[in-house]
């Protein structure tokens, strides 16, 4: 499985904007609504605050991968963002994220989101992959690199 199969070059934003937690999944989720105007963005913002309630999604070294399931999707969403400063996103080693991989799926699919979780998690322990990603200097760049990965 590629994750670039998954990805849609309108889903990458090179330089989040946001300072905080709820900031970023509203920021993440943004260019998903433009896509998809039948989803409401309060709601899947809502899904993945209730998600984060349960535990935090920044699993560890600047990575945060929130993600959630979302009535009326049929297939899944990945979005993908870069904060180069940093924020606090409460990862489990208190350390800042900057690399952010959302993936929402459908509510009736089990299998295939948790297999693009486990995949992202295998790319992104990869330290050159994770270099790369932090030099992009461009969403074309990031774009480039993750049809790759």
């Amino acid at each position: 499985m590629k994750l670039g199969e998954y990805l849609d070059k309108d889903l990458i934003i090179h330089e989040l904007s946001a300072s905080t937690k709820t900031e970023v999944l509203a920021e993440l989720v943004k260019p998903v609504i433009q896509k998809y105007p039948e989803l409401d963005q309060n709601t899947v913002v809502r899904i993945l605050q209730d998600r984060e309630n349960l535990g935090t999604t920044g699993i560890g070294d600047g990575i945060a991968i929130p993600h959630g399931k979302v009535e009326g999707l049929d297939h899944i969403v990945l979005v993908v963002g870069r904060s180069s400063e940093g924020l606090d996103f409460e990862a489990l080693d208190y350390k800042l994220c900057n690399v952010f991989f959302l993936v929402l799926a459908p509510e009736q699919v089990a299998g295939m989101h948790l297999r693009i979780l486990a995949q992202i998690s295998r790319l992104l322990k990869d330290k050159e992959f994770r270099a790369e990603f932090a030099q992009a200097d461009s969403e074309d760049t990031l774009w480039e690199l993750l049809q790759k990965a």
